[in-house]
């Protein structure tokens, strides 16, 4: 579908790249802002949109979503999300990523790191990535490429990162928390090369010392040592659910490395639960009571089966560790850890991200292109509803952050971590001239979440309008099924 020329008339418009907060008109052309103003006149072919009543800021972010089809895609949409990147895991290798995304087609923006697992995979256990999600949920349980690296293996995926950040990878993915014993030294040595490179990391922390006092080092505390040492850009992803009901004293430590100039940045999301892989490390019955959880907190995505016991959990650890699952880490009911949720949220300039998980059917397959989605997907309901909830909560609900901090933490500050290395995402996350027309226009007083763990595929409402490169991706509320604007985002060569 072509873009073509829209004003949106009279919204309240919010910038955060100026903080502007204001009611005037937006014209986007040829998928860029091309005026910003109030009474602006019309070009004769331009399509005119009442968004009185409305805000209008730049579509979200989201740094952290292994949706990777057309229906995550439009799950995400409906949450007003337009550019929709996997960084904390990654893809390998990342030019058949780019590949296949581009031929299937995307509603919304796209792009990959450079996996470390992968990476570590294909070097440690002879495991060759094919850039597909379902196979790496399958890998996570293997421990043959969790352990530390001789020297020789540890050059060896070294360089396959290295080629893959030439390749247009966004930065490295690191998912050190499903290899928690390996060695502290390889992860430094992970630093120096996206220092050296010029690229963010993207981690999955190892486990805490208060839930594993055997830990090599702290998972937390190894994210500030290395910004410290290295230089490099290090962001923490999903701080809630791997701080747990730690989150203070985590936040406190990335705080004081921040304070010492550390390139040290945090994301979050709001759910009391996570989604992985039930073969991850994490979730071994003796790391689950390190945790202070135990099997039940284990609910298997798609059969719904809560876990009862932990010979039942490490059956299906074997007969299949790459099945999905949910893991409570937090009581939502609970008003103290629904506090924790908020305080993750709620640090300074923390930014918000979906860990968005693949939808799958009973038949075996995570996409599909009917709309609305055929029955019987499952999923994490924050693939759906991580953004919409998360303006309930911090807007809506308890008035902490304002229309211009949402998109600000929603738009603005993802897109700026990303900045040193894409050269696309310096026009994301603004709505001044020139930036993409990639908009979202919302109702303030509806736009909610309302998938649930029970029904996790409901698509949130309020979004009114989401534009993605000026092209209509969701219009009057309805999503578009013959939109597929989406776009590659693409490290410069390192």
């Amino acid at each position: 579908m072509a873009s073509k020329q829209t004003l949106l008339r009279g919204g309240r418009v919010i910038d955060p790249s100026t903080g502007v907060d204001e009611v005037t008109d937006v014209l986007m052309t040829d998928g860029r802002i091309a005026a910003r103003g109030p009474d602006l006149v019309p070009p004769p072919d331009a399509e005119t949109i009442d968004a009185t009543d409305l805000i209008v800021g730049p579509g979200f972010v989201d740094l952290h979503s292994h949706v990777h089809s057309i229906a995550g895609h439009r799950l995400q949409a409906m949450d007003g999300v337009t550019t929709a990147l996997d960084l904390e895991a990654g893809l390998m290798p990342v030019e058949r990523a780019y590949a296949e995304a581009a031929a299937a087609g995307r509603p919304l923006h796209y792009g990959f790191s450079a996996s470390w697992g992968g990476a570590r995979a294909q070097v440690l256990a002879g495991l060759t990535p094919d850039a597909r999600i379902t196979s790496s949920l399958s890998v996570l349980g293997d421990p043959r490429w969790q352990r530390s690296s001789s020297p020789s293996e540890l050059a060896a995926w070294l360089s396959l990162l290295e080629a893959e950040l030439a390749a247009g990878a966004l930065g490295i993915g690191v998912l050190m928390g499903y290899a928690p014993a390996s060695d502290p030294a390889e992860f430094l040595a992970v630093a120096r090369l996206a220092a050296k490179a010029g690229a963010p990391t993207f981690t999955h922390v190892r486990e805490l010392v208060e839930m594993d006092p055997a830990t090599p080092v702290d998972g937390s505390a190894e994210i500030a040592i290395a910004a410290a040492e290295t230089g490099a850009a290090m962001h923490h992803c999903h701080v809630n659910s791997t701080s747990g009901r730690h989150v203070e004293r985590v936040l406190s430590t990335l705080e004081a490395a921040r304070r010492s100039g550390s390139r040290v940045t945090v994301e979050a999301y709001p759910y009391g639960a996570g989604s992985t892989a039930v073969g991850a490390a994490f979730i071994a019955p003796e790391r689950l009571r390190l945790k202070g959880l135990g099997p039940s907190s284990v609910i298997m995505v798609e059969t719904g089966e809560r876990i009862a016991d932990a010979a039942r959990l490490e059956q299906l650890r074997a007969q299949d560790p790459g099945a999905p699952c949910l893991l409570e880490f937090l009581d939502e009911d609970d008003p103290h850890d629904l506090s924790l949720l908020r305080q993750a949220l709620a640090f300074p300039d923390a930014v918000v991200a979906s860990d968005a998980m693949p939808v799958f059917w009973p038949d075996g397959t995570h996409d599909s292109t009917r709309w609305p989605l055929p029955p019987g997907g499952t999923t994490h309901p924050r693939t759906a509803g991580t953004f919409a909830k998360t303006l309930r909560l911090m807007v809506r609900e308890t008035g902490a952050w304002t229309w211009l901090e949402a998109f600000r933490r929603c738009s603005y500050l993802p897109a700026r971590i990303l900045d040193d290395i894409a050269p696309s995402a310096r026009t994301k996350g603004r709505l001044s001239v020139g930036a993409d027309a990639d908009v979202v226009v919302l109702d303030p007083t509806t736009v909610t979440d309302t998938a649930t763990y029970a029904d996790p595929t409901r698509p949130s409402v309020g979004v009114r309008h989401l534009f993605v490169s000026g092209v209509p991706v969701v219009a009057e509320g309805a999503l578009r099924e013959d939109a597929l604007p989406g776009r590659a985002v693409r490290g410069e060569a390192r």
